[in-house]
């Protein structure tokens, strides 16, 4: 067992890394509304001074005071009276009359259908652009407070899997689990870090919304508005299931333990294929024989007593038994239904304030998110369960091992069918899987999938290798074992009592007399010091049978003894390969999954692909210039007639198809018919270009290209070549937004 600590701390080690790599890897800002349209239009210049601002987004969003403000450019606010709401996902705010000439910028800070903040700012003139005192800086959901909720949403979704996963291990797969120490931290840890993230995520969500500060983390109003809230009401849902999680946990290691235990004593141990180790623990679902020392030491019929048994018996036990095995089903059969509603109940909190209640087919999306988020906490849970009950757990049936072997393997058919559900919906595209954050995220979770079935594929052969093994030697050692113990405590016992009984003779038990005090001053009152009565003659009670043994003595005496054996156990069942192996390849398995759950959680915090792109085509169409796209390039050869003014035209000025229109002209702005003209386009943030285009002359000084084709909006590099003699040549190049 020298391994045992190494292991877990490498695994603390993982979770403590990629809990980091959560904290430093997720987006500041979590945006997952997208801003599509304004009136005026972002950037715009309009002649009047509007009545109103509005803003239309991708999806609904939830205002708060101050949500949507206008400054004018000494930063003064021109808004009055609060925001309205426009149609499905539009929201307008009226302004002051007679707004002067100058630059205003609208801010807004808004949350998405989703729990995401979204915050921006863009700015409008009035008559002319002018200069402005107001620093554009939206509300920051990054910092230590945006930490310390990514944090939360990681340790909610560790703890969810551990209680979930661990009480359907027990329930499904492993009965006698509900009595064994190790699985029951399991579970515990697991309802304590989703409850204390919970509370957290609660009192974060004001300042994570709101202002980003860290002091307001206790600010009672920002609480209350943070619970009247969709996710507010979902955090508060949560909390209020975690209540009856704690009594199914409370039921599950209290009374079906018991009743397990109960079954297993009446009737012995269900067949269940050999176990994976030595003896069961000595709790409450150990099963099987008593532990040695418990049953009755020295009964005046014998002598000795019966060691480590416990009672025999025909048709009374065989009717204790039976009703104990109803009572364990019964009990079984309700916490499989109870925990069933309560586990599908937590996990709705998260389907119905997240992505899946946003975008398109949520009616089919959020039932679906339920069973992936059930699907992966059953098989990630329970394989962490598995894992420490082969590391911490006194005995481990093959049978119980292989059964969860097979539901895994349904669990990751639910998860591959649901996913692939879930990676349409969210990414959309082809360029939505490769070009956006929450696509590479998402290849990446899937490439951890792939890695943890392939482990997973040697894991199984490992349990099938131990299921067709005859007999298993921590399961011989163990009955040798308890033999052995049975025998040598008889034989110490018996040995304790001869010399006891001689001691009592010649006065001497105990160093210092003591024993032959007690024996001295009790032969008066006709006791032997024991509490039973003595004979005359001294030689033991008044039926002349063995004096009573000192019980405390047997009982260290059997304790000492079963620690011993149980060390001996351990031993020859770490030795053992199958187990060894199986035991390493849970291990990978459960260190993946760490990494797994983290690029999960940095899932939930990223812009899905479909809005991200949504995002974009907006931006374009609001930032691209109304009608044909005029771009002049003013040019020098440097030899004698070489200056000129070249003027590109795209009509419309879109991506996709444009005709092109090339002028050039002398500087007294006559046309110039210079013998040769090319241009090109770069996109240089895709690495697109450059796409050459060569116009063909259609009249002097005039050249055109039909079927220009840009893919894609962004920054464009516009670069003109100029030829006007036979070595005299420039290329000039300007860059433009085109959308």
């Amino acid at each position: 067992m020298l391994t045992v600590v190494p292991r877990f701390r490498s695994l603390l080690l993982l979770f403590l890394l990629v809990t980091g790599a959560v904290l430093t890897g997720a987006p500041p800002a979590s945006a997952h509304a997208a801003l599509t349209g304004s009136v005026p239009e972002r950037g715009s210049v309009v002649d009047t001074a509007p009545e109103q601002v509005s803003i239309t987004f991708s999806e609904k969003v939830a205002l708060a005071d101050n949500s949507l403000r206008v400054l004018d450019p000494k930063g003064e606010r021109v808004d009055t009276g609060p925001t309205s709401e426009q149609g499905e996902a539009g929201y307008s705010v009226a302004l002051k009359p007679e707004l002067p000439d100058g630059t205003f910028t609208v801010t807004y800070q808004v949350v998405s259908a989703d729990s995401h903040p979204v915050n921006g700012a863009f700015t409008f003139s009035v008559g002319a652009p002018s200069k402005t005192t107001v620093s554009v800086e939206g509300q920051d959901s990054g910092g230590a407070v945006g930490a310390l909720y990514d944090l939360g949403r990681y340790v909610s979704y560790a703890g969810f899997v551990l209680v979930v996963g661990g009480a359907a291990f027990v329930l499904v797969c492993w009965p006698r689990g509900a009595g064994v120490r190790a699985v029951q931290r399991v579970v515990v840890s697991g309802w304590l870090a989703l409850t204390a993230a919970t509370l957290s995520l609660l009192l974060i969500r004001g300042p994570y919304t709101g202002s980003g500060k860290l002091a307001d983390i206790f600010d009672l109003g920002l609480l209350g508005e943070v619970l009247q809230t969709r996710t507010g009401a979902a955090l508060i849902s949560r909390l209020l299931l975690l209540a009856a999680a704690a009594l199914f946990i409370a039921v599950l290691f209290g009374a079906y333990a018991r009743a397990v235990a109960e079954r297993d004593a009446a009737s012995g141990p269900e067949p269940s294929g050999p176990a994976t180790s030595g003896p069961e623990p000595s709790g409450p679902a150990s099963g099987g024989t008593k532990p040695v020392g418990t049953g009755t030491v020295g009964t005046k019929s014998t002598g000795t007593g019966a060691v480590g048994t416990g009672a025999v018996g025909t048709g009374a036990v065989g009717t204790e038994g039976a009703d104990a095995g109803v009572s364990q089903r019964d009990l079984a059969f309700g916490l499989r239904v109870g925990g069933f509603v309560v586990a599908a109940g937590i996990a709705a909190t998260w389907a119905l304030s997240e992505h899946a209640s946003t975008g398109i087919q949520t009616g089919l999306a959020m039932p679906l998110d339920v069973v992936h988020l059930l699907t992966v906490a059953t098989w990630i849970g329970g394989l962490t369960t598995l894992l420490v009950a082969l590391y911490r757990a006194p005995s481990l049936e093959t049978a119980a091992v292989e059964r969860f072997s097979r539901i895994a393997f349904g669990c990751v058919v639910v998860l591959a069918a649901t996913g692939l559900y879930q990676s349409w919906r969210q990414v959309g595209s082809w360029s939505g899987l490769t070009g956006t954050d929450y696509g590479r995220l998402l290849l990446t979770k899937i490439a951890l999938i792939a890695v943890v079935i392939g482990i997973a594929w040697f894991s199984r052969r490992w349990v099938a290798r131990l299921t067709q093994r005859p007999t298993d030697l921590s399961a011989d050692l163990s009955a040798d074992l308890s033999a052995d113990l049975s025998a040598d405590l008889s034989a110490d016992l018996s040995a304790d009592l001869s010399a006891d009984h001689a001691a009592d003779q010649d006065g001497s038990r105990t160093p210092g007399g003591s024993r032959s005090a007690t024996r001295a001053g009790s032969a008066a009152d006709g006791t032997d010091g024991l509490g039973g009565t003595a004979s005359p003659d001294g030689t033991g009670g008044a039926d002349g049978s063995a004096p009573e043994p000192d019980t405390a003595r047997a009982a260290q005496l059997a304790r000492q003894r079963t620690a011993v054996a149980t060390a001996r156990v351990k031993r020859t069942r770490d030795a053992d390969p199958l187990r060894s192996g199986l035991r390493r390849s849970v291990f990978a398995e459960v260190a993946v999954a760490v990494v797994l759950l983290g690029v999960t959680t940095l899932l939930t915090a990223t812009e899905p692909a479909r809005t991200e792109e949504s995002a974009e085509r907006a931006a374009r169409t609001a930032g691209a210039p109304a009608g044909p796209l005029s771009v002049r390039l003013p040019f020098d050869t440097g030899g004698q007639d070489g200056k000129g003014v070249a003027t590109v035209d795209l009509e419309p000025g879109r991506t996709g198809s444009n005709a092109l229109h090339l002028y050039v002209e002398r500087p007294n702005g006559s046309g110039f018919d210079v013998p040769e003209v090319q241009v090109a386009f770069t996109l240089k943030a895709k690495d697109i270009g450059p796409l050459p285009v060569t116009p063909d002359r259609v009249a002097t000084a005039h050249w055109t290209a039909a079927g220009v084709q840009l893919p894609i909006a962004g920054d464009w590099e516009i670069a003109v070549t100029v030829r006007t003699s036979d070595i005299d040549q420039v290329t000039v190049k300007k860059t433009t937004r085109i959308g």
